[in-house]
């Protein structure tokens, strides 16, 4: 045997001695991948990123509307203009808009009975912002041009200052040519126009507060230098506008490039101010999502998105009739025609109920058959107040929509509404959390008590809760919105057989 030989049979006896011990030793455990959740997380992040998206595109009310009548056209849905007679609507996907500011889209089976009912959703569409005044003209302080705004409900507080302010909404031009009068809407995203400052704490006192909202939070939008030649455009054409000598001319030219018009053009302005920074998904894991305007953009997202889907599974559910309604002006009481104190809700109905059966009475117990969910934001348990929430009632994120309530009559939800929510929930696989507040704070309002009174349907107010409610910012959690829209297409296929069992209740 030659020793290249030896050496061979030598390394082969290793070899074979270490397979044979690794052969004996258990094998190491495999961690088995957890691509269900990791799916299941970002399946609901992808309705968080399409809010995110929709929220930063469409900042006024104005725009919300019109994005959601586009989406709605794209899935089939068809208009009907409140200003006719809806004649011959027996079936089909339909959708309504008032004002630009209030919408109701509607799905109904050609099998409807005024005894089956109407399950449906509200939400309100209006978000804090500042209102462009009727003048908002102001004195420039030396050399810095000022904007007069209102506030449209809680704003122009400290959680306003120091933020990038754009502006946007609805314009009215007068067509250059044949004199009719349109709307045009106006967005400067993402370029901010106004800024609110805050004073240096190295002042002292008045750095600290409370600010006068008159004086002290007004936005500043430019500065003219002395010698900086400003007067570019032919004034005697601005002044053909209505509007000119009640803001500034240099405003009045931006709005106008906006809508691609002269200042000339320019009849009548309805422009909000607003953050114009984008939501982002947030925390280690994404947990959270930080946005403006989540009360109650959250809501109305997901309730149009559930009705969409729901009209798109399958056939339209012969006897069923599921309707959402996007409302305007929760936040300053909704007594105006656009707001749920206006009626569009109860004007579909009765509309559908005189073609059905041309018997308006009948109008009074469809409405005694129904369900309409208030969906609205509620809070979310904020770890660093702990105390100011009451026990078993301190909603978490990523869990599930919350039931708000209320014995003093701010919410509608009554008992039969809680143990319908919950019986649904158990049905479609949701969790349910409970909101009430403390003895010792003040509770909030929403649509819920206005709709229930003005139609007897029985009302529960139920939404996604957030934190920071009515700051320019909020957050919420990154499976929220998701949640919600399975909870909503939940309810529109199952209320109501699961109502027929609570009788006369």
């Amino acid at each position: 045997m030659t020793d290249a030989t030896q050496e061979a049979l030598t390394q082969l006896k290793k070899t074979l001695e270490l397979l044979t011990i690794h052969q004996t030793q258990p094998a190491a455990p495999v961690r088995p991948l957890k691509t269900g959740k990791a799916k299941t997380r970002n399946f609901f992040e992808k309705y968080s990123q399409e809010y995110i998206d929709f929220t930063y595109e469409n900042p006024t009310i104005y725009h919300v509307v019109d994005f959601f009548s586009k989406k709605l056209d794209d899935a089939g849905f068809t208009y009907l203009s409140e200003k006719t007679e809806w004649e011959g609507i027996t079936s089909g996907k339909y959708y309504t808009i008032r004002n630009g500011t209030n919408l109701a889209a509607f799905v109904l089976g050609s099998d409807w009975k005024y005894e089956y009912g109407v399950g449906a959703i509200g939400s309100h569409i209006d978000s804090l912002c500042a209102k462009l005044k009727p003048f908002s003209i102001k004195k420039d302080v030396e050399g810095f041009e000022l904007l007069g705004v209102a506030p449209y409900a809680g704003t122009l507080n400290d959680l306003w200052f120091d933020r990038d302010l754009g502006i946007g909404g609805r314009v009215l031009v007068r067509d250059s040519e044949t004199g009719k009068v349109e709307a045009r809407l106006i967005d400067s995203t993402p370029h901010p126009i106004g800024r609110i400052s805050t004073l240096a704490p190295h002042f002292g006192a008045p750095a600290v507060g409370p600010f006068d909202k008159e004086d002290q939070a007004v936005p500043i939008i430019g500065y003219n230098d002395e010698e900086e030649d400003i007067d570019e455009y032919d004034t005697e054409d601005e002044a053909r506008s209505p509007l000119y000598g009640k803001h500034s001319p240099q405003l009045l030219r931006y709005i106008a490039s906006l809508a691609n018009v002269k200042v000339s053009q320019l009849v009548q302005l309805d422009v909000d101010l607003f953050d114009v920074q984008k939501g982002t998904l947030a925390g280690l894991k994404n947990d959270f999502l930080i946005a403006p305007r989540l009360d109650d953009r959250l809501c109305s997202f997901s309730a149009i998105k559930a009705l969409i889907e729901f009209s798109k599974e399958g056939p339209i559910p012969t006897d069923g009739f599921s309707v959402v309604t996007l409302y305007d002006n929760e936040e300053v009481g909704s007594l105006t025609r656009q707001g749920a104190k206006g009626g569009l809700f109860d004007s579909v109905v009765q509309r559908i109920v005189k073609n059905r059966y041309d018997d308006i009475t009948l109008l009074r117990p469809a409405f005694a058959n129904s369900i309409v969910l208030s969906a609205d934001v509620n809070h979310m348990l904020n770890p660093n107040f702990n105390n100011v929430y009451m026990e078993h009632h301190k909603p978490k994120p990523n869990v599930g929509v919350t039931l708000s309530l209320d014995p003093n009559g701010h919410m509608a939800t009554d008992v039969v509404g809680t143990a319908l929510i919950e019986e649904l929930a158990r049905l479609n696989g949701d969790k349910i959390q409970y909101f009430q507040i403390k003895n010792n704070s003040r509770s909030g309002g929403t649509i819920g008590p206005s709709i229930s009174s003005q139609t007897g349907v029985r009302t529960i107010d139920l939404g996604i809760a957030q934190q920071s409610m009515h700051s320019i910012r909020a957050a919420t959690g990154s499976r929220d919105i998701g949640l919600a829209v399975k909870f909503f297409k939940g309810f529109f296929s199952n209320w109501r057989h699961v109502y027929d069992n609570y009788g006369d209740l």
